[in-house]
């Protein structure tokens, strides 16, 4: 059945490629970036262009999820104009590369407003239509950093993403008995095919990572990236993320998997989540709430 979807930081990587896919699986979907008229206008130009090529439902509408009027201005509109909302796709996200103490507070407290706090703008402006529908489904884009092996020089990036990791288990159970579901989607270290890499920030404090730069770790940055690069397998592909978010999507109420790895470097986040997933569903149970580990369907 045909949802209405909105995916976060849809204008490159695992977003753009989600909001097309969704797209040709027949969904209505809203492919959300900033400065759609600015910076981003040849990513909105191309969007529209694909979706006229492919004769699917895909549009672009400006969502900053670091500005609140901005979210809730694009929720709103979402509605206005679909009736209703079905699902959101929280992917927007940002990397920073770089030794962690070279990164100033503020830098740490940027990556943690875009990757978490931005998910809780969105959630805030869409929850109360997707409870009063008595239906929904909450996609959250996590890492396999969060529980897998994690290399150097990414501190702010995986400290916010597994911050986002927990806030997204801590939903699954505030959500269920309102009908909402929940699917963490673990990508792992796709080191091409995603700009998370080109684009990523450096740290703004250049003195104190010169000395890192040049002291014992100087080598960490060449040995991490390209170590991360030859675990990566030749046919490792992005774009199995995007269809691995359309199985959840595609999947019945009440059937979609609350976590699903992609992770053809194999870092070990599975075998970590498999026993923190067990973890938590084993406590809920014997606190007396094991209700809250499969959605609730609408009465």
């Amino acid at each position: 059945m045909k949802s209405v979807i909105v995916v976060t930081g849809a204008s490159s990587g695992f977003g753009r490629l989600a909001a097309e896919a969704l797209a040709r699986a027949g969904h209505a979907v809203y492919a959300s970036m900033r400065e759609i008229a600015g910076r981003n206008a040849p990513q909105a130009a191309a969007m529209r262009q694909y979706a006229g090529a492919h004769g699917v439902d895909l549009r672009p509408i400006e969502l900053d999820v670091a500005s609140e009027p901005s979210v809730g201005a694009a929720i709103a509109r979402i509605v206005a104009e679909a009736g209703r909302l079905d699902g959101i796709v929280h992917n927007a996200g940002h990397m920073a590369f770089g030794p962690a103490e070279a990164f100033t507070p503020e830098q740490f407290a940027a990556l943690y407003d875009i990757n978490v706090l931005g998910t809780q703008r969105v959630n805030r402006a869409a929850l109360p239509h997707l409870r009063r529908q008595g239906r929904g489904l909450l996609v959250w884009v996590s890492s396999s950093s969060t529980r897998g092996g994690t290399p150097p020089y990414l501190a702010p990036y995986f400290a916010a993403k597994a911050a986002m990791d927990a806030v997204a288990v801590s939903y699954a159970g505030e959500l269920a008995r309102w009908g909402i579901e929940t699917s963490i989607i673990v990508p792992g270290a796709f080191t091409k095919g995603t700009n998370h890499f080109t684009h990523a920030g450096a740290p703004a404090d250049q003195a104190r990572a010169a000395e890192y730069a040049a002291g014992p770790t100087a080598d960490l940055p060449k040995v991490a990236l390209e170590g991360l690069a030859a675990l990566e397998p030749p046919e490792a592909d992005a774009t199995a993320v995007a269809e691995a978010i359309v199985r959840v999507v595609d999947a019945p109420f009440g059937k979609r998997p609350f976590r699903v790895h992609i992770d053809p470097s194999d870092d070990g986040a599975e075998v970590v989540n498999g026993m923190a997933d067990r973890v938590r569903a084993e406590l809920l149970r014997r606190i007396g709430l094991a209700d809250v580990l499969k959605p609730r369907a609408a009465s």
